[in-house]
């Protein structure tokens, strides 16, 4: 009988394992060619060239409710047949660099229809444009965003009753490499 070359042990197994899903994340999501696309789903991490995003959680934020109002200071009651919908993230810089966080965040249907992200005054929201320190991470340690329930910093958006029924949504988030990451919603 011939055995096939393989770990002696659990714990040889196990690190094969792990080292299998190291290299198989790196390489998904590394983002390094113009025009490449990589997907995840909330709740899985995505590196795109030196910024690792986590969408952790994305939820209809309701204007009367105690928690969300917080999340939509300064914001108008939605329109009819309209919802606010919280994309909440963290983002790490592995650069020993400054990064820019990106402005062309949106929100995708299965239609192609798209929402981009609302402008927000609220403690908890994403600074699009702002900057992510050296090594460092967004939210930023001791912030509302970063003690709050959720421990993510905010994309706000804007979205209609039919998106909400040409489910999934799908966040797109691009990187200065020229590569898109998609990021499955589950709303």
């Amino acid at each position: 009988m011939v055995r096939a070359a393989g770990p002696k042990t659990r714990l040889g197994a196990i690190v094969v394992v792990v080292a299998a899903s190291f290299v198989g994340l790196s390489l998904s999501g590394c983002g390094s060619d113009p025009g490449d696309t990589f997907s995840v789903n909330e709740g899985e991490a995505m590196q795109l060239g030196e910024l690792v995003y986590n969408v952790q959680i994305s939820r209809l934020l309701n204007p009367r409710d105690g928690e969300d109002k917080a999340y939509l200071v300064g914001q108008p009651p939605p329109p009819n047949d309209e919802f606010y919908l919280g994309v909440f993230m963290e983002i790490e810089n592995q650069a020993g660099s400054l990064q820019r966080v990106p402005t062309g965040f949106k929100v995708v249907d299965t239609r192609g229809t798209e929402f981009k992200p609302v402008p927000s005054r609220s403690l908890f929201a994403l600074d699009l444009g702002g900057k992510v320190t050296p090594n460092g991470a967004l939210p930023e340690p001791e912030t509302a965003a970063a003690n709050g329930p959720i421990q993510g910093a905010m994309v706000l958006f804007l979205i209609d009753r039919a998106a909400l029924e040409d489910r999934p949504l799908v966040l797109e988030i691009p990187s200065s490499t020229g590569s898109v990451g998609e990021v499955e919603l589950d709303i």
